[in-house]
């Protein structure tokens, strides 16, 4: 018997705890109340079970209600004491204020039955109720309104004719009308928003977040919550950073205002649609928590018909992949996440390596495909949240996240160089593929993304630009670069002011004595007399494409004075005048030639280009290509500083050469090193053989000339003979050379 009551106080408890349960899932906003309400009924119905208990054991003849009562009357819970006879019922004043009972005289059966929502007096009724354990109840209460109140019965104590059971009541009226409003409104706000199509997401701690119905339909949710984690893994990888942002602003932010960016989130269908994800904090007020709200609205289609005008607008045609416009957009994005996420990222600005020269010699649709590839193999290395652009012509960028490693720019780098010399293939097969990079570190070198850039850029341009040369920036760079812009913006103006000018240095035949021709020299004479010398405006005349002007100026210059030199009748001499890498590999170098020479009237012969080894042999095949063309002109070619750069005797059976030029590091010590003669004697021999003739820089006095006459050297050049200098002085030059040779002659037993 004790078994059978405890397993029905067990099986109770069970009940009134499921419906409970039950109530607080329905109503989550009043889950907290529900459940401290019911734990304050069950300690009240334990204390009373085990006060009821004591009564009945210390009154075992009679029941005394009036005993009871002082105990029970202010308990804040409805109460019922009955016997299932109904000869004595107790109802506390909770109880009897509800079903407005103002007497302890009334029909004690009759109210009990309503107050379990039971029409009529069967017992059938009261058996369930007792077996049950917990019935929901519904009757008309003292304002005519519908009361719900929850019963849990117990049983207190059993005699032989009659039992004793309480009932404790749990009042749901409130909670059910909540109920029912909220799911009016629930279902009214799910609704609006089928209709809007907006998705909301809210989240209190931004650890997790509760959705609605609509953002479960769009992404394909299983619930209505998902963790953070989750949610950001829906988010395309190069839009986390974005996200990121948009959380670590809401946490941090006091503001109010709404915030707006585009996401592509995966959805429902497994694809990644665009949304407008807006965004605000909501801050905490009285009863309130501070929390993080959010809305989805997918616009795909629409972005879909922007991308049309977005492609004219920030994709490049030839490479399809970003333009200057976007870089500037998303790069200045992109540095003030850096600020706010406290993160970095590096920006890499790269450049083809003479990449006219390939425009030149394969033609511009080859160079697109070049241009489409290099662009191709930067996107490899793009990292979340980064970019490649193309800026302008053969001038790209690339923005990479920097996860701590400081040499992550120069592999990357290396990579890149690497991969886009492989294309050397096929069609181009002959020519030297290869970039040059500069990078800086965003945001610590700059106040802002184009300043960052620019920093890259001056690396570029401090590396040198042309030459497979990785360069990071420092600080230093920034005042070198400001002067050779200042130097650049200088030499521009002194070409249109005619400030350049030729220098010439006369050159000996070793043999005779007479002078054989000239070298033309550049100079930069400034308004206030000042000599710039080339080494100091040529490589910037270089990085800014004035070269094109500098030398074509040399070229129709030096053709210009030699003739008129003719005119005047002055011995026939050669001019040789130098070209630059930029120069030499115009896919028109032949047709700017003939026009010199045809608007002077200067005989080909009499004009001799000089090209050092390195500018010849860093694309051998287009360089033999280029001198070919040249020599079928007539005009002669000279190697210049030979011995200094590939330094390989092979090379003087390849390239189609008249002259071979002795590098004057050599000359400098044939007088006291016998390893340096020897060199020199055996170039000198091969060169010969080859039936190509030599001469030697760099000759300062009489011994070295003696040596290098008596080695077979054909010509010779330097301070022994006169240095660089304009043409009224080297006329003067002339006139005194003449002289002597004459002299020498009649002294001989000459005329």
């Amino acid at each position: 018997m004790n078994l059978n009551k405890a397993l029905s106080a067990v099986f109770a408890i069970i009940i009134a705890t499921t419906l409970v349960i039950a109530y607080a899932h329905a109503v989550p906003h009043m889950a907290s109340a529900v459940i401290i309400t019911y734990i304050s009924t069950m300690v009240f119905l334990t204390i009373c079970l085990s006060i009821s208990a004591w009564l009945f054991r210390k009154f075992r003849s009679s029941l005394d209600v009036s005993d009871m009562a002082g105990i029970w009357e202010n308990i804040n819970n409805e109460m019922i004491m009955w016997t299932d006879d109904f000869s004595s019922v107790y109802m506390n004043r909770k109880m009897r204020n509800l079903l407005n009972i103002e007497t302890t005289d009334f029909d004690h059966k009759l109210e009990v039955m309503r107050a379990f929502g039971i029409s009529g007096t069967e017992n059938d009724d009261i058996q369930k109720i007792i077996d049950s354990a917990s019935h929901e109840a519904y009757f008309t209460d003292a304002n005519n309104s519908t009361a719900i109140i929850a019963w849990s019965t117990s049983l207190v104590k059993r005699k032989k004719h009659v039992s004793l059971y309480l009932s404790v009541g749990f009042n749901l009226t409130e909670l059910k009308k909540v109920k029912r409003d909220l799911a009016g409104n629930n279902e009214l706000f799910n609704y609006s928003m089928k209709l809007a199509e907006i998705g909301i997401i809210m989240s209190g701690d931004m650890n997790n977040f509760i959705v609605s119905s609509e953002t479960v339909r769009m992404l394909g949710l299983s619930t209505g919550c998902i963790n953070l984690k989750q949610f950001r893994s829906l988010v395309h990888p190069n839009d986390r950073l974005q996200f990121d942002s948009a959380l670590k602003f809401s946490t941090d932010s006091t503001g109010n205002e709404i915030q707006s960016i585009e996401l592509r989130i995966k959805s429902s269908d497994g694809f990644y649609h665009w949304y407008s994800y807006r965004y605000k904090p909501i801050n905490s007020s009285g009863n309130t928590i501070p929390m993080f709200g959010s809305a989805l609205i997918d616009n795909t289609k629409e972005h879909e018909k922007d991308l049309i005008i977005e492609r004219l607008a920030y994709i490049d045609e030839v490479t399809e992949i970003a333009n200057r416009n976007k870089l500037m957009d998303i790069g200045q994005e992109t540095y003030e996440q850096c600020q706010l996420l406290k993160c970095s990222y590096w920006i890499m600005v790269l450049d083809i390596d003479r990449f006219h020269i390939i425009n030149d010699s394969c033609g511009y649709k080859n160079g697109n495909y070049i241009l489409k590839n290099f662009a191709g193999i930067m996107y490899k290395f793009i990292t979340p949240s980064g970019l490649a652009s193309r800026m302008s012509g053969d001038n790209f960028a690339l923005i990479i996240r920097d996860y701590g490693d400081d040499d992550l720019p120069l592999r990357t780098a290396k990579a890149i160089q690497e991969e886009f010399a492989k294309l050397a293939k096929g069609d181009f097969s002959s020519v030297n593929l290869s970039c040059s990079v500069g990078y800086a570190k965003m945001p610590e070198d700059g106040s802002s993304f184009i300043e960052v850039l620019e920093h890259a850029e001056f690396a570029l341009k401090s590396g040198g630009g042309n030459h497979s040369t990785v360069c990071g920036y420092e600080a230093r760079m920034h005042d070198s670069i400001i002067g050779r812009n200042e130097l650049e913006k200088e030499l521009a103006l002194a070409i249109d002011n005619n400030e350049l000018q030729l220098f010439y240095q006369p050159k000996i035949d070793l043999s005779t004595g007479k002078v054989m021709g000239v070298e033309a020299l550049i100079r930069w004479i400034k308004s206030d007399g000042t000599v710039v010398r080339p080494d100091a405006f040529v490589p910037v005349a270089e990085s800014s494409h004035l070269i094109g002007r500098i030398s074509e100026f040399v070229l129709n210059e030096g053709c210009r004075q030699n003739k008129l030199w003719q005119k005047m009748g002055y011995p026939e001499i050669v001019m040789s005048i130098n070209f630059t890498s930029t120069d030499f590999y115009q896919k028109d170098l032949k047709e700017k030639v003939f026009e010199a020479l045809a608007k002077t009237g200067l005989d080909s012969k009499w004009l001799e280009v000089e090209l050092t080894e390195t500018l010849a042999l860093s694309d051998i095949d287009y360089a033999v290509a280029q001198m070919n063309k040249l020599r079928e002109l007539g005009v002669k070619l000279a190697m210049d500083d030979f011995g200094t750069g590939y330094s390989s005797l092979s090379y003087l059976q390849i390239l189609p050469i008249t002259l071979l030029k002795l590098d004057r590091s050599f000359i400098i010590d044939i007088e006291h090193d016998n390893i340096a003669y020897e060199i020199v004697s055996s170039v000198i021999r091969i060169a010969k053989s080859k039936k190509i003739e030599t001469i030697a820089e760099g000759i300062e006095n009489p011994n070295q000339e003696d040596i290098l006459r008596k080695a077979g050297c054909d010509f010779g050049q330097g301070y022994l003979y006169g240095k660089p200098m304009p043409a009224q002085q080297l006329e003067k030059f002339f006139d005194k050379n003449i002289k002597e040779h004459n002299q020498n002659k009649f002294s001989n037993g000459g005329i």
